[in-house]
Parts: structure tokens; C-alpha cells; sequence
């Protein structure tokens, strides 16, 4: 398994990243400015997109996973890998519809709930968003702090991945 950035073409995943964010043009308002990686396994199974919204301030703003690979453990893989990736993160964002399911993997993941957006997937999509039968009015977000003793440990982390490569 092997998690890549990607720095050109991130359209060429633009099946995967309609499984997170259902509208073209609302991915295009964060593709550019944000950073890209897929999960490689035997071929992509995940992509991630991240954005650097202020000093130590990282928001996950896209995370799937193909529809067949779902469940075995890569967008967990992949949130593991930018915790380790971005060493001076020290609080992560990630914004969500109301869903149950997607709600508990971030809480699993470390995650806490932070504050909503009213309305904004009725406000911004050109379609209603529905998820398990349920449709999506609500954006929550949640985030994720690091603790000073992670950062070290993270530090030195870091510094032995890049001392590998």
C-alpha cells in the first residue's frame, strides 16, 4: 500500500471525489488550492484533499473511498497518514453532513464536534443531498487538536521519513 501526493491532472480522480462532495463545481472551489493524495493498493482505493486554512490549521475537505474497497480501513489509513504528514498541524477541521454513520467514523478517528453551518447544503447545491435516506441541510463540522507531546513525537517522525526517503 502506498499513499502519493498529487500535483497534476487531480481531475483524473473526479469519480472518486463526487463520492464525498456530490457537485463539480463545489469540489472546483478547493481542488486547486488544496493538496491531494491517493491510497494505492493493487490500484487507487481512496483520495483525500486538504486545505491550509491558517498557521497549524488544516481542513480535510474531501476524503473517499471507492464504493467497493469501502471498509476496510483506508480512509482510516488515510487520516493516520496527514496526522504524520503535516507535523505543525495542530488542529485538523473536517466538515460533514448530519450522518449518523460518517459521524461516528470521525469520532472514532479522534475527532470532536466543533460547530454547524446552517443550511448549506440547501443553500450552495444545485440538487438536494440525501444520505441513507435522509436528505442534507446542515454542515457539521469537527475537529481534531493535537496535543504538545504529539507534536514531538510527530516531529520525529517526520524527520525519519524524510531521512529514509
Amino acid at each position: 500500500m502506498e499513499i502519493r501526493k498529487v500535483t497534476e491532472n487531480k481531475k483524473q480522480y473526479i469519480d472518486l471525489l463526487l463520492l464525498a462532495d456530490e457537485q463539480e463545481d463545489m469540489i472546483d472551489k478547493y481542488l486547486n488550492r488544496g493538496e491531494m493524495f491517493v491510497l494505492d493498493d493493487c490500484g487507487i482505493k481512496a483520495e483525500c484533499v486538504i486545505t491550509k486554512e491558517a498557521e497549524g490549521v488544516y481542513e480535510l475537505k474531501n476524503i473517499a473511498v471507492r464504493a467497493d474497497f469501502q471498509r476496510n480501513g483506508y480512509s482510516n489509513r488515510l487520516i493516520e497518514f496527514l496526522f504524520s504528514y503535516y507535523p505543525d498541524c495542530k488542529t485538523m477541521l473536517v466538515g460533514t453532513g448530519d450522518s449518523p454513520n460518517i459521524l461516528r467514523f470521525y469520532h472514532k478517528c479522534g475527532f470532536t464536534e466543533s460547530h454547524r453551518i446552517k443550511k448549506i447544503f440547501t443553500d450552495n447545491y444545485n440538487h438536494p443531498i440525501f444520505e441513507n435516506g435522509k436528505q442534507l441541510v446542515d454542515m457539521i463540522y469537527l475537529k481534531w487538536e493535537r496535543k504538545a507531546q504529539e507534536r514531538g513525537r510527530d516531529a520525529i517522525n517526520q524527520a525519519t521519513i524524510t531521512q529514509k526517503s
